[in-house]
């Protein structure tokens, strides 16, 4: 099986090119596997063009696994299969699970869908993260230190690095400008594997008072740190 964010966010936020789903899922069931999308952190509207992150590559995922905002904060995950790897499910072994389908929890699920969907966040997120986008790349002009930005929606990545032509990561840097921000009373977190990644993934309910509230933070502690 093939199992992959549509958007990396542990990778470091990053979006995989154009075609490379498209091929890989090719390639996966050419070989007799599965597909499996992890949305757990990209689902549910966060990238704003699309309710979920695999949809923005033109492909459909055999297992589409979830969890984490499905419940807005209440303990739910959800996997969704396919009818046929449903029915291949059903093979007589018995499966158990003391609290699968809670009806408490599945009642939070349908009331975070319905919420999402009455209050437009879907659509909001793609605005705010636009706007956002926007301020974030607005910021590289007077900070040497921002060598990407990066992501879709309300799902955004600033790489920090030493110098934009190697690339080299700042990491320290980056872990300090956290400290700093947290301070001020914004929280952020590094991500990828070379730890130079600011991760901003905020509430969908995000709005541009509160984009313009991170950018001013990030350019007063980046001219701290920088």
């Amino acid at each position: 099986a093939f199992f992959a964010e549509p958007i990396l966010s542990c990778g470091g936020q990053i979006v995989p090119p154009e075609g490379f789903f498209r091929d890989a899922y090719a390639h996966v069931r050419a070989g007799g596997g599965v597909c499996v999308a992890d949305e757990v952190q990209v689902g549910f509207g966060r990238v704003g063009s699309h309710f979920w992150a695999f949809e923005t590559h033109g492909v459909v995922p055999d297992i589409v696994t979830m969890g984490k905002p499905i419940g807005n904060g209440h303990p739910l995950g959800a996997v969704v299969t396919t009818p046929a790897i449903a029915a291949a499910f059903a093979n007589g072994m018995e499966y158990f699970n003391t609290f699968g389908g809670n009806p408490v929890s599945c009642t939070v699920g349908l009331a975070v869908l319905d919420v999402i969907a009455e209050e437009g966040l879907q659509a909001r997120a793609r605005r705010v993260g636009a706007y956002l986008t926007d301020r974030l790349r607005g910021l590289m002009d007077r900070h040497p230190l921002i060598g990407d930005v990066r992501g879709r929606g309300l799902f955004l990545g600033v790489e920090l690095v030493r110098d934009r032509a190697t690339l080299e990561p700042a990491a320290d840097e980056a872990t300090e400008i956290v400290e700093r921000a947290k301070e001020r009373g914004v929280l952020l977190s590094t991500d990828g594997p070379l730890h130079n990644v600011l991760k901003i993934k905020p509430p969908l309910v995000f709005s541009e008072a509160d984009a313009d509230r991170l950018a001013g933070t990030l350019d007063a502690v980046l001219a701290e740190v920088g």
